[in-house]
């Protein structure tokens, strides 16, 4: 294991990486205007149960659903907790700090990262410890099992005794030099914590830290350190012992999390994580085009482009159909059978800040502006 501090000019370069894929992407061909939608028939009825207000949301939010509660953050360090059944507030309180990354929670405890990297954890709308990291991390930190687990920008994985902020272990994996200025790859399974290392599927022991195995979902190619990179990217999809992720640019694929062996993988450029079923896995392209794989097989079983040169929130897959939204403000739900629109309604004049969740009998989206929205779908 490496406890080692990195140094003051490599966490500079980890924190200028989500700038530097950003000015690559601008330096190519604009991309081409989407088709217009005419008026879409509802096929499948999409309604607005209730709204909130978080706040201006600019860093990569995860919301965490836990049965009927929703926990989530804005930028200027709000934190708050909501019924997911009624959007009324559980709890809500203001950090002395803004927020870079979260928000990670087991249903009591709930966890951020601030921007001047502290580790902070509350419970019932109150502090109960913070620890000071030592490098920065986009990624929501994982409360389970009475530890929280931080992943940060230097590919060290944290884990600390969640009742006294104790610090427990760390282990650092080497890596390509850059990482994304977004949410990646962190859960629980069974007795392993499942944690996404430059573009591989790891599991640790998470008493000690030690990687029990490895798949590769991507490797790294190309002539720089931005073609390099191929983080796994938030949200991933698990079923049983199965997860499914995406390796930003590159691939998405399945892993058997019990056995540590890869099922399939293949190539496929998108940006955003993934969402599935137990027959089914949904992973748009960074153009527009949404593509369905079988989950056993990774057989390619329908692409749809509708929405195509639309910029793409994460999807999420509901028993109606897959959810997701455009950088417009426009939410679509798409069908699961082969991708035909169902419906599309009008939530903000942003995109999202986050992929859907569901809580509580709601499906629950939050836009960059911080407006919170429960849907329902019958």
């Amino acid at each position: 294991m490496n406890t080692t501090t990195p140094s003051w000019t490599h966490l500079l370069r980890l924190s200028l990486a989500g700038v530097c894929v950003a000015l690559a992407a601008c330096s190519g061909p604009s991309r081409p205007k989407p088709t217009e939608i005419p008026g879409v028939p509802v096929l499948q009825d999409v309604r607005t149960s209730w709204t909130a207000n978080v706040g201006k949301v600019d860093f990569p939010l995860v919301v965490s659903a836990r049965e009927d509660r929703i926990a989530l953050a804005n930028s200027q360090g709000v934190v708050a907790v909501l019924d997911a059944a009624t959007g009324k507030d559980i709890w809500r309180l203001k950090l002395d700090q803004a927020i870079a990354a979260g928000v990670g929670s087991d249903g009591q405890q709930v966890a951020v990262v601030t921007r001047s990297n502290e580790l902070v954890v509350l419970r019932d709308g109150q502090v109960q410890w913070r620890k000071r990291l030592p490098a920065q991390s986009f990624t929501a930190p994982l409360v389970a099992g009475a530890r929280v687990f931080v992943l940060t920008a230097d590919r060290s994985v944290i884990a600390f005794d969640g009742a006294t902020g104790h610090q427990i272990w760390t282990q650092q994996r080497p890596g390509e030099p850059l990482v994304l200025k977004q949410a990646g790859v962190m859960l629980a399974f069974k007795n392993t914590l499942l944690v996404g290392l430059s573009g591989r599927l790891s599991g640790l022991d998470p008493n000690t830290g030690v990687i029990r195995w490895e798949s590769a979902i991507a490797t790294p190619r190309g002539t720089n350190d931005v073609e390099r990179l191929v983080d796994l990217v938030s949200p991933f999809d698990r079923v049983g012992d199965v997860v499914c992720v995406r390796a930003f640019q590159a691939a998405v694929g399945c892993v058997n999390a019990e056995r540590g062996q890869g099922v399939w993988t293949r190539p496929s450029a998108g940006e955003m994580g993934v969402s599935g079923n137990d027959t089914v896995l949904i992973a748009p392209l960074s153009n527009g085009v949404v593509q369905a794989w079988s989950r056993s097989t990774g057989e390619r079983l329908w692409e749809t482009e509708r929405l195509k040169y639309r910029i793409l929130s994460a999807p999420l897959v509901t028993p109606r159909g897959v959810l997701l939204a455009d950088n417009g403000g426009w939410l679509y739900l798409l069908s699961l059978a082969d991708g035909a629109l169902l419906n599309r309604i009008k939530l903000d004049t942003e995109e999202l800040a986050t992929a859907p969740v569901f809580a509580g009998g709601r499906y629950v989206v939050v836009t960059r502006e911080g407006r919170v929205t429960g849907l329902q779908i019958p």
